[in-house]
């Protein structure tokens, strides 16, 4: 063994896991470990601007590339600072590893100066968290804590770290002698249950793959099995906000996303069909609706790496704990060595029944010749950067709606975005931190004026770090969603959901050293984003839409999923029917 210092255990620890970039913020607590970092020269360091925007920024990264990200905080506010970030990364299932200093141990419970019960105050948004307080134990727990990160349901976890836990010295341990006999989640499927899933197949007459961001975790073989089982099968695929791009959009079978915002398509197949495969998914209530309404005539399959997920919220008939790509590997392989039997004329009347429900063409809009609508500016966005080497993050909010129904994504890990906390200020910095991992890409942050403000400061990371992100912001000078909540469900009285004194976003632009562009005209809107993305540094590009859009289709909280509002007109035949109680 070799000894060394605590803060010098970290930087090791941290090459022996392949860590290639840090997302941080020095402070008192963690200068040992800073000076650490800078005697070596194999990880890379980006300094962020806020502590919450490292998170995210390791979020991005994380999401991209499927490795887990790492953050590196100062004690006390440093701390507290990147807990929504550790909560957005638990619901989205996002494998981090937060390093936070800490008071000496001979302070901790004082009140020192910025302490704070940090092991106390994240246990709620981590996975696990640790204090230790002995520097024997150290290189240990963070080998430790990426095997807890990264195994099962993927998701965050902090190393809270004594300062003079990073001065002592002890022996180093190497991540081989490192065993973590207590967590190792099933990864393997039970047979039987396969087994009774492909029974199940071959003899649905209207079957339907419900994926989730459980698929895209599993690794890019998973994807690829998906498409390989939905192409075999003739089963139509419809996701998740957390799936997009496990399936091609392109592919025949893509019904596109479902839920609140869903497609009319992926809503419709989803409440009328008769087995429910569900994927790596967590039925959570944007997708769900009413409960007691979800799907109500289908046997429910549900696989899932995580065992409390299976009959947390919807009653399944099968719950397969284990791998979703292994799950889906092994059905295929059966379904093969079975025969590969269907119920094809059954399954081709269901195809021609979503037929029609697309016909139904359920993103069309007014077009304007005067006004950019944000779907337009999106369905622009996307006609201009397809087949390119595009990842796409977002803000939260309507723009962030619009892009999951316009914009379309062929692989996966193409697509980061806040989906059970729904963190306004996250799409930001989560660029940056996917431009970091992949430079030469075309990195675009789709955020609304709102949302964007949030972590705005992290333009001069993204400066700094030469990162050319693309924040393309759809400028409604409106709270959009909670606006349209408000038009809806409390008759029009718009309780501060109206931005004013909003920055000149072009000058913002130059005063953080970058390009501003900003456009309000339709026929010129193709020219502005052809020049957004061919400068090469970071552009900030305001781009001013119809203020009082509403994002549509849309499923009214208590509804079912074929009571879907489709259109403005339908909105104002259903608020004339029944008044507040539409939502």
């Amino acid at each position: 063994m070799t000894q060394m210092s605590g803060a010098k255990m970290v930087v090791e620890a941290l090459k022996e896991q392949g860590v290639e970039v840090i997302f941080g913020y020095p402070g008192g607590a963690v200068l040992p470990i800073y000076d650490a970092i800078f005697q070596q020269n194999e990880i890379r360091h980006v300094l962020v601007r806020h502590e919450q925007g490292a998170v995210h920024m390791a979020e991005g990264y994380a999401r991209s590339t499927g490795k887990p990200g790492v953050v590196l905080v100062t004690s006390g506010p440093g701390a507290t600072n990147a807990v929504t970030g550790l909560t957005d990364a638990l619901l989205d299932s996002i494998p981090l590893v937060v390093l936070s200093g800490q008071v000496p141990t001979f302070l901790i419970g004082t009140d020192g100066f910025q302490e704070a019960d940090t092991v106390g105050i994240t246990r709620p948004c981590t996975k696990h968290n640790w204090l230790v307080k002995d520097t024997g134990k150290l290189s240990a727990t963070i080998h430790e804590a990426f095997h807890v990160a990264t195994s099962g349901r993927p998701g965050p976890v902090l190393i809270d770290i004594p300062k003079d836990v990073q001065f002592a010295e002890a022996d180093y341990t190497a991540r081989d002698a490192v065993k973590v006999p207590h967590y190792q989640p099933r990864t393997q499927p039970d047979m039987d249950a396969v087994a009774q899933m492909v029974e199940w197949m071959e003899t649905a007459e209207r079957p339907v793959f419900y994926t989730g961001g459980g698929v895209v975790n599993s690794g890019p073989e998973a994807s690829r099995t998906l498409r390989e089982l939905a192409e075999a099968t003739g089963i139509p695929v419809t996701s998740t906000l957390m799936g997009l791009g496990a399936y091609p959009a392109s592919g025949k079978l893509w019904l596109g996303m479902l839920g609140m915002h869903g497609l009319y398509e992926a809503n419709m197949a989803m409440h009328g069909c008769d087995l429910m495969l569900c994927m790596g998914a967590r039925f959570d209530d944007r997708i769900t609706g009413r409960v007691a309404d979800f799907s109500p005539n289908s046997r429910k399959v549900h696989a899932d790496i995580e065992p409390s997920s299976i009959n947390k919220i919807v009653r399944v008939d099968l719950g397969i704990v284990g791998d979703v790509g292994a799950t889906m590997a092994a059905a295929l392989k059966l379904w093969t060595e079975r025969g590969r039997k269907l119920n094809r004329e059954a399954i081709a009347k269901w195809t021609a029944q979503i037929d029609e429900w697309r016909a139904v063409r359920c993103l069309r809009y007014a077009p304007s010749a005067t006004t950019i609508k944000p779907q337009y500016a999106l369905e622009r966005l996307e006609a201009l950067t397809k087949g390119m080497d595009r990842y796409i993050t977002t803000e939260v909010g309507q723009h962030q709606m619009w892009a999951a129904q316009y914009l379309g994504f062929e692989e996966p890990n193409r697509w980061m975005t806040s989906g059970g906390l729904g963190t306004m200020g996250y799409g930001l910095p989560a660029s940056i931190g996917v431009q970091v991992a992949y430079p030469e890409a075309l990195v675009i942050n789709v955020a609304g004026e709102a949302s964007w403000l949030m972590n705005m400061q992290e333009m001069g990371t993204a400066m700094q770090f030469r990162a050319p992100v693309k924040q393309f912001i759809m400028n409604n000078e409106r709270l959009g969603m909670v606006r349209q909540w408000q038009e809806l469900l409390h008759g029009e009285r718009y309780s501060h959901s109206w931005s004013e004194s909003l920055p000149d976003f072009v000058k913002l632009a130059e005063a953080f050293g970058c390009k501003g562009i900003r456009c309000d005209n339709p026929d010129d809107l193709d020219d502005a984003i052809m020049e957004m993305i061919r400068y090469e540094g970071p552009v900030i590009f305001d781009c001013l839409v119809e203020k009082h859009e509403n994002c549509l289709p849309m499923i009214p909280s208590g509804k079912p999923h074929n009571e879907m509002i489709l259109s403005e007109a339908q909105v104002s035949t259903a608020i004339g029917k029944s008044g507040a109680a539409l939502v």
